[in-house]
């Protein structure tokens, strides 16, 4: 293998630069193919009753709202022959269904206090990619000026469209800002351009093509927009990482005193190796969001998979082929002595200093970090899942503007509706009454609408009239409860008591509540399962790296710690609303459940590459040793820096989404790089090497039966003999070329 990609390193260049242009021409048009939303879970009940209500009745819950403003009254003539000729072009338009306006319904609760505002509310039928460009298509033609009206474009398809607009806006923003700054800090590393260039090679060839590849994807089935975000962010984490543990490993080898070729070979089979098993075990990380059922959360699975397996790829055959061409080329373009990174002598320098700091002093300092970190994630222990509102968008966006106007002008909660289908034909004019009137009396309601008329605080407010046909078909009827606020706790609250109300007939209960309440929910109840397939193969691939049952156990414990660390820190933040002035974000009262799940897919993917890249280096040296305390101590000597500089420069560009003016965002500019430090130094630096210090030769457990499977599976040479040079066992020896 080492010989074909010597002797073809310029082919294999040529080769991939080519599939990065052509990769790179065909994801340029990926954000016109993923759909923004993708929060639904399909087989949930509000999903069922969706369905049921497009298909019985051509009907979609209210999530498209136009805000009409006049400089005089609603109520003027020309005002109310504007309005009214809006409201047509909106019902004739393609998709849309369920259309209530003011002027054509003169409904109180459509008119502001002031008189100088009314509301066109209306549904948008099909699947929310077609929602998503219906809305888009919609706010174009009928945003704006309308002759004495002033129209701005709402409701919740509108926010899940500017949602994935900024999302995009904001993707290129980061990177744009983040770019320069890593290459000045790969500069900062490696002393010279020629080096510093390498790492960013392979992360736009693995970026590149990863949105070519993600974008077939898009052909064939559907992809969110969070597959755009985890594909970037992913893919320059992992490249980065790669890069550094390849080429820092290539630098060794060539001031020991190897020739290049031979330093290259050495380097595949020990960094290629940690790369490898490094790709494995992320990639096992993210296949778990492929258990969840909302689209989002699938998506990120999908662009995870992809973007490790290629980072691997490239890492493990663009680079040693750069590095075959270049040789001993890749010190040149040095900068100034002082910008060079200094490279301490063995037993010197602050990795090595720290770790036998820590392992002198293991109990209080394990102690401490470990409470330090289970203080900060305390807060999470109140984290309070919820969908983002229209607070999480910019004050600039339409759809933030619309619903502060409501909010502030208007006493309408219609497009927060409560939808409750009866599927069943066996139901009666009786018992549907009597069932309305039972939703009525639910606290909050304001009023139920169905087809026996409309009903508040349990008594009939409205006797039917040809309106309520509506809610009637051949073989089903809805109610629509209307909700006495807004806010996120009380439509969830209603959602609840609906559900728990007797109907005397089977029901589905939807609406835009119920469907992010139901998300939510199978997030929550996924979990485990996905947790269970995870773990179990995550143990298995660090077993067979570090030949020990007891290691992969610790990893995986400390990973998990960094990230408890890190949920509670942005549930304190975002969902409590402290730092907010700093940030210039507002608490919310709760997080997105998607919040946790990027968090999961990228931040635990970095904090176990990581501790892979730790331990295949700390096993390395303790084959050679055979002392666990200099095998933690030369082990973290030797790799600390690259962890280091990989999480300061990986931080760096997610750092530049707090650019951002969308929430979501910002809560990955401060997440991510939080989540990634932590890992790379409170576990890594601390917690890891004083867990192996206390855990002393029992790190190495192994039980003789997963022994002599081990030996005779090949997966790796036997311990050096006497007589073996330091640092080149059997399975080190340099090829000769």
């Amino acid at each position: 293998m080492f010989e074909l990609t010597r002797r073809r390193s310029r082919w294999i260049l040529g080769v991939f630069v080519a599939l990065a242009l052509a990769m790179g021409s065909l994801g340029a048009t990926l954000f016109d193919q993923v759909q923004g939303g993708g929060y639904v879970d399909p087989d949930s009940e509000s999903s069922r009753a969706a369905a049921l209500l497009r298909d019985a009745f051509d009907h979609a819950s209210p999530n498209l709202v136009l805000l009409v403003q006049t400089q005089t009254s609603v109520d003027d003539d020309a005002t109310a022959i504007a309005a009214a000729e809006l409201t047509a072009e909106l019902t004739s338009a393609a998709g849309v269904t369920n259309v209530t306006s003011y002027w054509t319904d003169k409904t109180p609760a459509l008119r502001s206090t002031d008189g100088t505002k009314g509301l066109i509310v209306a549904g948008l039928l099909g699947e929310a990619a077609e929602i998503d460009k219906r809305m888009g298509e919609l706010a174009e033609r009928l945003g704006g000026t309308h002759g004495p009206l002033e129209v701005r474009v709402g409701g919740y398809a509108m926010l899940l469209h500017e949602t994935a607009q900024e999302s995009r806006k904001d993707i290129l923003l980061g990177e744009s800002i983040a770019f320069p700054i890593m290459l000045v800090a790969l500069l900062l590393v490696f002393g010279g351009l020629v080096a510093a260039s390498l790492p960013l090679a392979v992360a736009v060839i693995t970026v590149t093509i990863t949105v070519g590849v993600l974008c077939l994807i898009a052909s064939i089935t559907d992809l969110a927009a969070t597959a755009t975000t985890v594909a970037t962010l992913l893919g320059f984490g992992l490249a980065i990482d790669y890069s550094l543990l390849i080429v820092s490993r290539y630098r060794d080898e060539l001031i020991a005193g190897q020739q290049p070729a031979a330093a290259v070979v050495v380097t595949m089979r020990s960094a290629g190796r940690t790369v490898a098993c490094s790709a494995v075990t992320v990639a096992v990380a993210l296949s778990g969001l492929l258990f969840f059922p909302p689209l989002a959360v699938r998506s990120m699975g999908y662009a995870g998979l992809v973007v490790t397996v290629i980072a691997a790829v490239v890492a493990l055959t663009v680079l040693p082929a750069m590095l075959f061409l270049l040789g001993t080329r890749i010190d040149n373009a040095q900068l100034w002595w002082f910008l060079r990174a200094a490279r301490p002598a063995p037993g010197e320098g602050a990795w090595h200093r720290l770790t036998r700091f820590v392992m002198m002093r293991p109990v209080p300092i394990g102690l401490a970090v470990t409470a330090l970190l289970l203080v900060l994630g305390v807060p999470f222990l109140g984290v309070n899942l919820g969908f983002s509102d229209e607070r999480s968008l910019p004050e600039s966006t339409n759809s933030r503007q619309v619903s502060e106007t409501i909010q502030r002008d208007f006493t309408a909660t219609e497009q927060h509706a409560v939808v409750v289908v009866l599927p069943e034909s066996a139901y009666s004019a009786a018992g549907l009454d009597a069932y309305a009137r039972k939703l009525s009396e639910i606290d909050t309601v304001r009023r139920v609408d169905t087809a026996t008329g409309g009903y508040s605080h349990g008594g009939l407010l409205a006797a039917p009239t040809v309106a309520h046909d509506r809610f009637r078909s051949v073989n089903a009827a809805y109610l629509s409860v209307v909700p006495d606020s807004a806010d996120p706790g009380v439509l969830l609250r209603i959602v609840r008591d609906v559900r728990a109300t007797p109907a005397g007939t089977p029901v589905l209960v939807g609406g835009a509540a119920t469907v992010d309440a139901d998300a939510t929910d199978s997030v929550i109840s996924t979990l485990p399962f996905a947790l269970a397939f995870i773990v179990p193969i995550m143990l298995v691939v660090l077993f067979l790296l570090t030949g020990s049952v007891v290691l992969p156990l610790l990893a995986v414990v400390l990973s998990a710690l960094s990230l408890i660390a890190t949920f509670g820190a942005l549930v304190w933040i975002f969902q409590d609303g402290h730092l907010g002035g700093v940030l210039g974000v507002a608490g919310t009262g709760d997080l997105a459940p998607m919040v946790p799940m990027v968090l999961y897919g990228v931040a635990f993917g970095l904090a176990i590459d990581y501790q892979v890249f730790l331990l295949a280096r700390i096993r390395e040296e303790y084959r050679r040793t055979r002392s666990n305390a200099l095998a933690v101590t030369s082990g973290l000597e030797r790799t600390g820096r690259i962890v280091t500089a990989a999480a300061v420069l990986i931080s760096l560009v997610f750092l530049g989404f707090l650019a951002s003016d969308l929430t979501s965002m910002v809560v990955f500019g401060i997440g991510l790089p939080l989540a990634v430090l932590v890992a790379a130094t409170l576990v890594c630096g601390f917690l890891l090497p004083a867990a192996m210090e206390l855990l002393g030769d029992w790190n190495w457990y192994l039980p003789h039966p997963l022994r002599t499977l081990r030996e005779r599976s090949g997966i790796e040479g036997g311990l050096p003999g006497p007589g073996t040079p330091p640092g080149r066992e059997d399975w080190l020896q340099p090829v000769r070329l």
